[in-house]
């Protein structure tokens, strides 16, 4: 896998998106129920899952005889109107909003993928990324498989061929023992809908009732959305087959030490999402409490950067008794239409999208509390506007250790070069965003809020422990992805 480069600010203003963040992974939403409108129950919870990727969206749908299809770049909302859904005949449904971490952005790396093998038609939906493609791309290559897209999900369209003359079930259970990373799918043929994730469970996945159909989804906050009842996390390394029967599951694998992505917790899940046993919110209002107790600063105000810092920035101001405001005000309407003027005026891009409130924090100690600092160069802007409005001190706490490595599980983040806490002290680093202290949570303060379960995570981008092997394109020869 190859880690994309984050974009410049300039391109911030057109996509709405933060250059000093991770960029989420993908979504995936699939629906089984026989007199549900599956196409449209799946475009409501796409829209639930907006937050994970807004490069492009589409949906598959099965009647019982063929699968339909309608993907496009774009946001949920631009890809479908109401004359697209109706047309995504059927009593099943998948769905998928992606950005891409592996593979160009193009509409041919959309998803689903769609494609007929030697026994009938089958959809594909992915969150991950597949560690060793490079390997499997070369191999099957070389053995006369053709690929029409750059995304590592295709090498898994081709393993399934490869395998037809097993049944579907046994063609995936080989599929898991070749494939290598972080996978969630899920997979729609004529009659069934399947769910697949990881023997490390990378990426969450959740099973939800509605009436007497199954909803799946990349989070419960898009069960919550089209009225589906939770029923359980999928477990690393289970098959789900959901048709007329019911559901059953298999496992091909047995269950790894579990690897959950630590930063669905810190930054990428919705706060009303609950994974793995643990609600998001309470988990990031816990990383803001413990922040207070390993750096208790002395200030007037906590405010939080809108909106990945709101909720720990409650739990600081909870456990410290210092006062809570909300000093920065965000616009929510800078999104995808908005381009900059100029390059000259590349900063308009973050004074349009934040505000200080001026009356709140003149002449005051601020401590502000954001989940992540990846390159730095926006919160030194953010810096920067505090102070021209009049506050006299500012501290950064951050609800997240040092990020110092790069993801190759389904996450974007910089190229390592690029991550500042890579190569730069803590006190460089407060120098370089201009802030009079910069404080990050502990790893093993983060990890306690979870207990007994502390070692169910992946921690590789803060401490560079891979549970997974990653296998180099240098290393794979001519076959690796762009």
């Amino acid at each position: 896998m190859k880690a994309k480069a984050v974009s410049p600010p300039e391109e911030t203003a057109v996509t709405g998106l933060d250059p000093d963040k991770p960029r989420e992974e993908c979504g995936v939403f699939g629906v089984y129920g026989r007199g549900l409108d599956v196409a449209r129950i799946t475009y409501y919870g796409l829209y639930a899952l907006q937050h994970r990727g807004q490069e492009s969206a589409g949906i598959a749908t099965s009647d019982g005889k063929q699968v339909l299809l309608h993907k496009g770049m774009g946001l949920v909302p631009e890809v479908f109107g109401r004359e697209k859904i109706d047309r995504l005949a059927g009593h099943i449904a998948i769905g998928h909003v992606r950005y891409s971490t592996t593979g160009s952005s193009q509409t041919i790396n959309a998803q689903p993928l769609v494609f007929r093998y030697a026994r009938g038609t089958i959809g594909l939906a992915h969150n991950g990324n597949i560690t060793n493609v490079w390997d499997l791309r070369s191999q099957l290559a070389s053995t006369g498989s053709v690929f029409q897209s750059t995304t590592d999900s295709e090498v898994i369209v081709n393993l399934i061929a490869r395998y037809s003359q097993n049944t579907l079930e046994e063609a995936l259970a080989k599929c898991m023992i070749d494939v290598k990373g972080a996978y969630s799918l899920l997979i729609i043929t004529e009659d069934s809908l399947i769910a697949v994730r990881d023997p490390y469970g990378f990426r969450p996945l959740s099973l939800g009732r509605l009436g007497d159909g199954y909803v799946v989804a990349s989070e419960s906050c898009a069960l919550d959305a089209v009225g589906a009842k939770k029923m359980r996390d999928v477990e690393p390394g289970e098959t789900l087959i959901i048709d007329q029967e019911g559901v059953r599951s298999m496992r091909a694998l047995s269950p790894r030490r579990k690897a959950h992505c630590i930063f669905e917790y810190i930054y990428f899940a919705r706060p009303d999402s609950e994974m793995d046993g643990f609600q998001v919110n309470r988990v990031r209002r816990e990383m803001g409490r413990q922040l207070a107790r390993e750096y208790p600063v002395d200030v007037d105000l906590v405010i939080p950067v809108p909106d990945s810092g709101t909720t720990a920035a409650r739990g600081y101001a909870e456990e410290s008794g210092i006062p809570f405001e909300e000093g920065l005000m965000k616009n929510r309407y800078i999104g995808r239409t908005f381009i900059q003027p100029s390059q000259d005026t590349r900063d308009m891009g973050v004074k349009l999208k934040l505000n200080p409130m001026r009356y709140l924090l003149e002449g005051k100690r601020v401590l502000m509390v954001d989940d992540s600092l990846v390159r730095g160069t926006t919160s030194s802007k953010i810096v920067r506007m505090l102070k021209d409005a009049g506050v006299k001190e500012v501290y950064l706490c951050l609800s997240s250790p040092p990020v110092i490595k790069s993801c190759y599980y389904g996450i974007d983040t910089s190229n390592e070069d690029e991550l500042v806490a890579a190569h730069m002290p803590v006190s460089q680093i407060q120098s370089m965003i201009g802030v009079d202290g910069l404080y990050y949570l502990s790893l093993d303060g983060l990890l306690g809020i979870f207990g007994q379960y502390r070692d169910n995570f992946c921690t590789a981008c803060f401490d560079g422990k891979y549970p997974v092997e990653i296998t180099k394109p240098k290393e794979a020869g001519k076959y690796a992805l762009e």
